[in-house]
């Protein structure tokens, strides 16, 4: 199985390691030092031996640029000046060490070792954090889930309080989510969007999710509002369209049964937007109007309908039933009436049965937020939309990592075909309508 990326990778140090690599050494081990490390097994007597290593690593670097200690040498260009009190990333916590220094012989200030940049960078440390953090593990628990690297060490170790965690996490998310919502969008080859919103403390935020021409799913933006309205849907549609993002062949939107996604849709991207309503939305309200036994029976009917090969027929069938709903349950036969023809359009285009089932409902961008709700469902105390943000932008990023493409993905490009051929067929239609009425007139 491949193994996730994390959502925050550690900066690559290549130049420091190949430089750390060139040094020499032979370490010497007073073993009798380490007898308690030995004790408490082979991890502790591990990083023990490893926090030895680094400081021999460290003082033989300081010897290649200043020269042998004792030895005057009149073309040196950095001399020794004491040592300062530093520390190196131990896991998933920091443990204090005594880093050499070295300045430079004209006055021009330090020079930083390799060695120590290597040992000491802190975006290891966020990387932890944030891992543990989407694993469900809480603030306080980091310390007791951290590896076992000797009680002399354990003793001296920082960074592990329930504080400092939260402000790595805090300042990590942060960070990915501004890149969220900074992609560059051009040049990605959008066949469909579905757009959703999830509630977390009275604070609404609308998702979007676009599946590229090979089937491909892409979380590209997020936008934050009291409810799931138009108003909202217009702006984080406008955003995504100035960071790049090309629909003028057409565009597929796959969206609830909500008006105002429509709405925002359309306000946008007029026709060059093609709307699919969820078909799993539609059932689930219906549901709603209707006694147990009943709404089974109808919901059967529907859901074969909506999966009929020929749309036509389907439409007929559901429209059959809304009229025999008319006579006792009227709520619900007009429920069932509106938007019916969006329940169709992926079967219209000709899309095949596995994929037409793929792009016919929101599940891809409902199992999205199913994750962002696995990870937001701990926290306790929303302080702001800000950070609601935060947390949704994580888990977006987080169900990034697992995303696989869409089901019936190889006939996405037959899809595709089709909806740039229908967004083409309908501005075709337009601009000869205003030249048939002035004939006619």
């Amino acid at each position: 199985m491949t193994k996730k990326l994390p959502v925050m990778p550690a900066r690559s140090r290549d130049v420091e390691a190949a430089s750390v690599a060139g040094l020499s050494i032979e370490p010497r081990l007073a073993l009798a030092e380490l007898e308690e490390a030995i004790k408490e097994g082979l991890l502790a007597f591990s990083c023990a031996t490893g926090m030895v290593v680094i400081a021999e690593m460290m003082e033989a670097e300081r010897a290649r640029i200043v020269g042998p200690k004792g030895k005057h040498d009149p073309a040196r260009v950095a001399e020794r000046n004491g040592s300062a009190l530093g520390s190196v990333v131990l896991g998933g916590r920091t443990v204090p060490v005594s880093r050499p220094r070295v300045v430079r012989s004209d006055g021009g200030g330090e020079i930083g070792l390799d060695s120590y940049a290597v040992f000491s960078a802190t975006d290891l440390l966020t990387q932890v954090a944030v891992e543990r953090m989407l694993a469900g593990v809480a603030t306080r628990r980091h310390g007791l889930v951290s590896e076992p690297v000797g009680e002399a060490l354990e003793a001296r170790s920082r960074s592990v309080s329930k504080s400092a965690v939260s402000r790595r996490f805090k300042t990590a998310t942060e960070t990915k989510l501004a890149e969220l919502l900074a992609r560059d969008l051009t040049g990605l080859d959008v066949a469909a969007m579905m757009i959703d919103g999830i509630i977390f403390a009275e604070c609404c935020v609308v998702v979007a999710l676009a599946i590229t021409t090979d089937g491909t799913k892409v979380p590209v933006g997020l936008w934050e509002g009291d409810t799931e309205n138009k108003i909202v849907v217009t702006d984080l549609l406008a955003d995504l369209v100035a960071r790049g993002l090309e629909c003028e062949d057409g565009v597929l939107f796959v969206l609830d049964g909500s008006k105002a996604l429509a709405g925002g849709v359309k306000r946008v991207f007029g026709d060059r937007a093609l709307i699919q309503r969820c078909v799993l939305h539609k059932r689930r309200n219906l549901d709603g109007y209707l006694p147990d036994g009943y709404a089974q029976m109808i919901d059967r009917q529907l859901a074969k309908a909506f999966n009929d090969v020929d749309p036509a027929r389907g439409l007929r069938v559901a429209t059959g039933i809304a009229a025999q709903l008319d006579e006792h349950y009227p709520s619900a036969a007009s429920s069932l009436r509106e938007g019916l023809e969006d329940m169709f359009t992926v079967r219209r285009l000709g899309a095949s049965d596995r994929l037409a089932r793929s792009l016919s409902c929101t599940n891809a961008v409902e199992s999205m937020i199913s994750v962002v709700q696995t990870l937001a469902g701990r926290v306790k105390n929303w302080k702001d939309p800000k950070m609601v943000r935060r947390w949704v932008g994580v888990g977006m990023l987080e169900a990034e990592r697992s995303f696989r493409r869409i089901k019936g993905c190889k006939d996405m490009p037959a899809l595709t075909a089709h909806i740039r051929a229908e967004v083409a067929r309908r501005r075709a239609d337009k601009s000869t309508t205003p030249r048939a009425q002035h004939a006619v007139a």
